[in-house]
Formats: C-alpha cells, sequence, structure tokens
C-alpha cells in the first residue's frame, strides 16, 4: 500500500482563488446571506431577490426564492424572469451559475461549479453550469460544473445532473441517462 500516493493538502493551491471580490465584501455577504436568504423564516422572496442584487446577482422580474437557499457567491449567479427556486437550494457556484426564464430548481437540490485536481494537486478546478429556459431540476438534484441542461428539459429526482442535456428530454439516475421526452 505505500506505493500509493497522498496529497499533502496543506500544499494544494487555489485558497481563495474563485472569490473576486475582496474578503470584507465576501463576509459581509456572508451575513447577509445568514440574516436574509438562508434564513428558514418565511420572509419575503423580495426581499431575499435584493440582497442578492445588491451583491451582484443578475436576477429577473418575478422570480421567487424560497426560504433555506444558500448562494456562495451571487456576483456569479445569473437567474432569468418568472424562476423558480425551491426550498434549500444550495448555489455552491465558485464559477458562473447561468439559469434561463420560467426555470425551476426544486427543493434540496445543490449546483456545485467546483471540484480539485484529485490526481496531482487538488487545486480548485471550476467550470460553469448553464440551465436553459423552461428547464426543471426536480428535488435533491446534484448538478455538477460543466453542465449543460436544455430547454425545458426536466431532471428527475435524486439525478446527478451531468453533461450535456438535450432539450425536451428527461434524465434520471446517477448515470444522468435519457429515460424519455418531457413533452410527449
Amino acid at each position: 500500500m505505500s506505493d500509493i500516493p497522498v496529497i499533502d493538502l496543506s500544499k494544494a493551491p487555489g485558497e481563495r482563488a474563485a472569490w473576486d471580490r475582496p474578503a470584507w465584501i465576501v463576509y459581509l455577504w456572508a451575513v447577509c446571506e445568514l440574516l436574509l436568504v438562508t434564513n428558514p423564516w418565511q420572509i419575503s422572496s423580495g426581499l431575499r431577490v435584493r440582497v442578492l442584487r445588491a451583491f451582484g446577482a443578475q436576477i429577473g422580474a418575478g422570480v421567487v426564492f424560497r426560504p433555506r437557499t444558500r448562494v456562495k457567491f451571487p456576483w456569479k449567479l445569473s437567474i432569468g424572469d418568472r424562476s423558480w427556486i425551491g426550498e434549500g437550494v444550495w448555489f455552491h457556484n465558485q464559477d458562473h451559475i447561468f439559469i434561463g426564464h420560467d426555470v425551476v430548481i426544486s427543493q434540496e437540490t445543490f449546483l456545485t461549479t467546483g471540484s480539485h485536481r484529485h490526481r496531482k494537486d487538488m487545486a480548485l478546478v471550476t467550470r460553469p453550469i448553464a440551465i436553459n429556459d423552461g428547464a426543471w431540476v426536480t428535488s435533491r438534484c446534484i448538478v455538477l460544473g460543466g453542465t449543460e441542461v436544455g430547454r425545458s428539459a426536466l431532471a428527475r429526482p435524486l439525478t446527478v445532473v451531468s453533461g450535456a442535456i438535450a432539450p425536451g428530454k428527461i434524465v434520471a439516475g446517477p448515470y444522468c441517462s435519457v429515460v424519455g421526452d418531457r413533452f410527449v
């Protein structure tokens, strides 16, 4: 077993590499997120949206943001008109996340743009996520960096969403297999 290497994590590059803002802004965002966005109370969706916009998120008209949502870096988040963000959704967006109009991201879904060079030095690697108009990512999905969900595609609950999902398709499972057409 001694021939299998172990990466010394104290030497891993990239701490704070994805911040793109001064530390004080990141910390101020963390306080505002805790008090006004992640907060489980049924405070106004409009208030959540205003706070996110104040920190640079681009959010269209009529977007609904339910309680207990998390956004790592609002300045890397774009959401189109009339989209719904369900309770407990987590945008772990070390890179950009683009969500079109009339998109639903359901409860407890986790979107992550970051990973690590696991064979080399554990450096941070990021890739954006794009979820196109009319798509529905149902509850408790995981959406990985580099994913593009096509127009009006649907991911069933508990799907690991990755790669390019064709428009209008339904995907499911840990390998994001196409299981049908949404409107047929």
